[in-house]
């Protein structure tokens, strides 16, 4: 049976997440960091917080809060209505499970003594109220899960060894400069899905930090945000009001590979504006309004993958996508959407996709008025 709920509360974790995190349940047997969904998006440092198996003695393991399922120091306490975090819980625990219960307030000591804990899951909890010392006794956290809540902040005092915050779905407005104070292993934040604008982030909110993956998608930004961590590899903004990409909105971020801005209302995007991104591998800009293709494609040797569809493009010409001349280009096009597009794709030349891998990585037609 242990197998079974093992499996069944990871696959419930998984619907919550925005993106897909490789080998979470199997941090108790890692030699390094966990990566993200590609390798190069991971900053974490090896000697950062993970827990040690050898180095931890099971000596608590009969431990087990009521109603809750503990196995090789994973707690798992995830839609028992619960109203607070439960007592009991082993000091040697490395993954506690308190998602899809009723808990509304994290207490000075919820987590006293669980200094061994890696990953905390509080996803779909009614949390509203913090203590400033409710994280202090978790020294070695690098996960923080704490999506879908009431909270109107970014919790203070995150611990120093945190990795990953996911905080998305909450009703957070602000962030404020400093609350990131001190978090030099952090490489991703997920914070979609709070009513942040652009002037919500104060001057240095991000400062010191070394991320390698942001998401703030399904907020009202109305612009990108220009004093993001020059460090991003992933950066998504989509779900937004974003309405156009001036010429250095992204001076900033010349390490990025994978840009996300679909489902926007970009119409223009300045000359020049990707030539800052010389890295770049991956542009989404479907759902957009569009009216052609950007210009500067050629020139982004790494770009393999764009999204145009579901824009207003009515004309895709001969060297949108391609440079002149042969030998320029470093990386081939795997992926070009241009379906729901009001282009006539019979008037394409076919040599506008000489640098393409192959025929069925062109995707057109089924544009409806």
């Amino acid at each position: 049976m242990q197998p079974l709920w093992l499996l069944a509360s990871l696959l419930a974790l998984s619907q919550a997440l925005p993106f897909e995190q490789r080998g979470f349940w199997d941090f108790t047997l890692d030699d390094g960091p966990l990566m993200m969904n590609d390798e190069e998006a991971s900053g974490a440092d090896s000697t950062s917080g993970l827990p040690d198996p050898d180095s931890v003695t099971p000596t608590y393991s009969a431990m087990c809060p009521f109603g809750c399922h503990c196995h090789l120091r994973v707690v798992q306490c995830s839609d028992l209505g619960l109203k607070s975090v439960p007592k009991e819980v082993s000091p040697d625990t490395t993954l506690l499970d308190l998602q899809s219960n009723h808990i509304s307030e994290l207490r000075k000591d919820d987590f006293k003594g669980l200094q061994h804990l890696y990953a905390l899951v509080l996803v779909n909890n009614k949390i509203s109220k913090i203590h400033e010392k409710a994280f202090s006794p978790l020294r070695r956290l690098q996960k923080l899960y704490i999506s879908k809540n009431h909270l109107v902040e970014i919790p203070p005092n995150l611990p120093s060894s945190l990795v990953e915050l996911r905080i998305h779905d909450n009703r957070i407005r602000k962030v404020p400069k400093g609350v990131f104070s001190g978090l030099r292993n952090m490489n991703c934040i997920e914070m979609g899905g709070n009513p942040l604008e652009n002037s919500g982030f104060e001057p240095g909110a991000f400062d010191g930090l070394k991320l390698n993956y942001l998401r703030i998608s399904e907020a009202k930004l109305t612009g990108i945000p220009k004093d993001l961590p020059e460090t991003l590899n992933e950066l998504h903004l989509d779900h937004n009001k974003i309405q156009a990409i001036e010429l250095e909105d992204l001076l900033r971020y010349s390490k990025l590979y994978r840009l996300g801005l679909g489902h926007n209302q970009i119409r223009m995007i300045e000359n020049g504006s990707l030539s800052f991104l010389p890295t770049l591998r991956e542009l989404h800009l479907d759902n957009n309004k569009l009216s052609r293709v950007p210009s500067g494609l050629p020139d982004l040797k790494l770009l393999q993958v764009v999204y145009l569809h579901s824009n207003n493009i009515t004309k895709v010409g001969v060297n949108d996508f391609c440079p002149m001349g042969f030998g320029v280009k470093r990386a081939y096009y795997n992926g070009i959407s241009l379906f729901n597009n009001p282009v006539p794709y019979w008037e394409v030349q076919p040599a506008t996709f000489r640098c393409v891998t192959d025929r069925l990585a062109i995707q057109f037609g089924n544009y409806k008025k």
